[in-house]
């Protein structure tokens, strides 16, 4: 099954919500009007897409109404779903290009971080890749355990220590193994205790100077895990941990599970931080390179009725 297509599914519920109350009221209106747009926002809104993002999507949408004399629905959706895909694109792309390449992943307990990690290296093995994982959340009971089981599925190779062992000093075996077993990518699970940020802190710091002393010309990536179920909490939690963290991109799990999935365009449109995969299903195959034109197709590609030109069509007030 194709990215597009499993993205398709995996935004069946948010499409439901958020684009049929788009459809409805695109099929139900005679004219793009005030009300019109205001009623768009309001959905936007209830979407998850974040008030600032709404707003702008509205803003641009008036502006191509008016400049391409937009008047049926097919049009002005597809307009919205432009709109869209622009607004989330460029960033998703991985930048692992030397071997190996490190990738450091965070978040707190139950948004699927180990599962996930474990899906991103079946997914890298896949591609004919080299992975080893490196357990360095020592501190929450049962990681270890977790992760291993994860590695064995993936068929990868794992590090560990035993619990509440140094993360760091994890790391720092994680990587001797890569290098020493010609790895492309080494993926490390860290820590996401938020409730205890200077912890965190000196955690993440302590990593970072072993990682540099190790791997100082590597390229690396530091992703955030967040749980697309809790909408606008996921946005607030990505906030307190670019306190703490360099992020660079964000894997948003569960996304089949919500009809939530605007709080995509949240987090790249407000918080300016890209989108790198979502998790779309259960299966270990079920992590995917994001795609904002997969997204924005998903979003809004649902079977339309025949629509009349003649007697349905949207027609933009005049001022």
């Amino acid at each position: 099954m194709g990215i597009f297509r499993k993205i398709n599914q995996g935004l069946k519920k948010t499409r439901e919500s958020m684009s049929g109350a788009i459809d409805s009221m695109l099929y139900g209106k005679q004219e793009v009007d005030d009300e019109f747009f205001d009623d768009l926002e309001e959905i936007l809104v209830m979407g998850d897409t974040g008030v600032n993002t709404a707003s702008e999507i509205v803003e641009k949408l008036k502006e191509r109404v008016r400049k391409n004399n937009l008047r049926t629905p097919e049009k002005v959706k597809n307009a919205i779903k432009e709109i869209v895909a622009e607004m989330l694109e460029g960033g998703e792309e991985m930048n692992l290009l030397t071997m190996p390449s490190i990738i450091l992943v965070i978040g707190v307990n139950g948004v699927g971080k180990t599962t996930t990690i474990g899906k991103l290296a079946a997914l890298y093995k896949s591609e004919g890749k080299k992975v080893i994982l490196g357990a360095a959340d020592t501190f929450r009971a049962a990681a270890i355990e977790q992760l291993q089981e994860w590695a064995d599925r993936a068929g990868v190779d794992m590090i560990k220590h035993r619990e509440g062992a140094d993360p760091a000093a994890v790391i720092f075996d994680t990587i001797s193994a890569g290098k020493a077993r010609n790895a492309d990518i080494i993926i490390c699970d860290t820590a996401g205790r938020l409730h205890n940020k200077k912890n965190l802190m000196e955690e993440l710091a302590k990593i970072y100077r072993v990682i540099d002393r190790e791997l100082p010309y590597s390229d690396r990536e530091v992703l955030l895990v967040l749980d697309a179920t809790t909408g606008q909490n996921a946005v607030n939690q990505a906030r307190e941990f670019m306190n703490v963290a360099e992020i660079t991109g964000i894997i948003l799990t569960k996304l089949d599970g919500t009809a939530r999935g605007g709080v995509v365009l949240n987090i790249k449109n407000d918080l300016k931080v890209p989108v790198k995969f979502v998790g779309v299903g259960e299966r270990i195959d079920d992590l995917q390179p994001f795609s904002s034109k997969a997204f924005a197709e998903g979003l809004f590609d649902v079977e339309m009725p025949e629509h009349d030109e003649e007697t349905g069509e949207i027609e933009e007030k005049s001022e």
